[in-house]
Formats: C-alpha cells, structure tokens, sequence
C-alpha cells in the first residue's frame, strides 16, 4: 500500500472540516491528515484530534491574492511531505471528499495504491446542491449523501487534486502549473459547499468572506441550487461516462490545462450505492 497524506486549509469552515476530518481520516488514517488554520485568530476544533493542525497566521486579506497565497503555501507543505516519505497527496478544500465508485468495493487508499500516477490524478468533478422543496438542512448526524441526491457535472471541481511529486497548484487546486491532468474512472470529487440555502446564507453574512471579496463568487455558485432543483436528473453513469471522455479532450482556449464540456449544466442523480459512502 501507498503512503498517502491529504491536506487543507480552513477559515471559519468546521461544518465541512468536521466531515472532512471524519471522511479521510477513516480512509487513510487520521495520522495523514495536515490541516492548516488560516490565521491566528482561529483555535483548532477537538474533533481534529488525532490529526496534524496547525494554526497559521492569516494569508492575504482579498480572495485573489489570497488563493494564490494559500495554494502557494499547500503546495509547498505537500513537497514537504513527499521529503518525508509519502508517495501521494491529496489537496482538497475542507468541503471537498474524493470518492471511489462503491461498486469497486475497494476503499480511497486502496484505489489509489494501484493507480500508477505519473504527475497528478484527477477525479471526475460533481457539484452538489439542494432541491428546494425536497431536501432539507445539510447534517452531520446523517450521511451527507444520505441528504443530497442531485449534483452537476461541473468541470470546476475536475481538479487534479491527487500529486505524486511535488508541484505548484493553481488557485483552488483547479490546475497545476506546467502539466496536464488525467482524469480516472470511478473517482469523483464530490463538492458540497454549495449544497445548503442556509450555509450559503450564513457565509453571505460572514463579515469576515465579505471584506475578503467572496459574496460576488458565493453569489456566482449558488446557482447550483437553482440548477437541481429546476432541471431533469439524468442518467448518472452515462452521463458520467460521457463527462470523462469530453473533459479528457476538451480544453478553454485559455487555459490548456483545465477540463471543459461545452458549459453544459447537466445535473445528475446519485446512484442509491453511494448513500452510506460518505
């Protein structure tokens, strides 16, 4: 089996952080997992115990500068842990879980031991929101795939989250500077920071996200509810299937590095097999 750490990088985030630390600690081994406090007025949450956090002091003051700052420093903290043995590293925001297809019956370590990564590994991204009407509240006390059915294919979150060497990330791990990505079957990125009206409230009100710039691209993503809750669900595993191949060879002019599918918005299904994953 590989050694694999995962890392992230949190700000007044622990609804997320708490599922994170709960997912990939009982995937890979909490003693993997590298979580980083953006600024030194934030205190290390008990659930985090076990893990390696830290607090750092804060990263930049708007959302521009300060993704790139943040991704500089993560990207630099992952070179570490390749210096100290590990032979992958997963970088995902604390409201990101990376899945294995349920059908495979192998856990994420085990999946990714025996893929051969050259440079990085993608999984296939899926954008999760809530159908209003339908679904409640998002809680941890459930299965958050329990709670949330529909997502979009969103090439936004097809990022090459997994390295194997060191590298630099882009902004929100979305690219990495100088090479291209490889998207693997059965692997998907499931995002859920816009899966719940009253969290994207809450963040709207955040005076802290505000000052920093964040309530226009709050705003932009929270479109994603309006997307499943209108739109028809289809087909899961063929649209997922079709996702691959076109974001594999579709690329935006401007960035030849990044996935695209033609902005599409197909919102998809999760298959009942997913439910007790995460």
């Amino acid at each position: 089996m590989k050694k694999i750490a995962a890392l992230t990088m949190v700000r007044n985030d622990d609804f997320f952080l708490q599922k994170w630390v709960e997912y990939y600690g009982r995937e890979l081994g909490k003693e993997n997992l590298y979580i980083y406090y953006d600024g030194e007025d934030q205190r290390i949450a008990d659930f985090c115990q076990g893990a390696n956090a830290y607090v750092h002091p804060k990263i930049g003051t708007q959302v521009v500068s300060a993704e790139k700052g943040r991704l500089k420093f993560l990207s630099d903290k992952a070179a570490e842990l390749f210096s100290k043995g590990y032979d992958l590293v997963i970088g995902a925001d604390a409201d990101e879980y990376i899945v294995v297809d349920p059908k495979l019956s192998v856990s994420l370590s085990e999946y990714l031991s025996a893929q051969d990564v050259d440079v990085s590994l993608s999984p296939l991204g899926l954008d999760f929101g809530q159908k209003m009407g339908m679904e409640g509240d998002l809680s941890l006390l459930q299965p958050f795939l329990g709670q949330r059915q529909y997502a979009q294919i969103g090439t936004r979150y097809t990022k090459p989250s997994v390295i194997a060497e060191p590298c630099q990330w882009g902004s929100g791990f979305h690219r990495i500077k100088g090479h291209n990505f490889h998207i693997a079957k059965d692997l998907y990125l499931f995002h859920f920071g816009y899966a719940d009206r009253k969290i994207l409230d809450d963040r709207l009100r955040d005076t802290d996200r505000v000052a920093q710039g964040w309530q226009k691209h709050i705003y932009k993503r929270g479109r994603t509810i309006r997307y499943v809750s209108e739109k028809k669900a289809r087909d899961f595993d063929r649209w997922t299937r079709y996702a691959r191949i076109c974001q594999t060879w579709c690329r935006p002019p401007y960035a030849l590095n990044k996935p695209a599918m033609f902005e599409l918005k197909i919102v998809v299904r999760i298959p009942e097999r997913f439910r007790e994953v995460l």
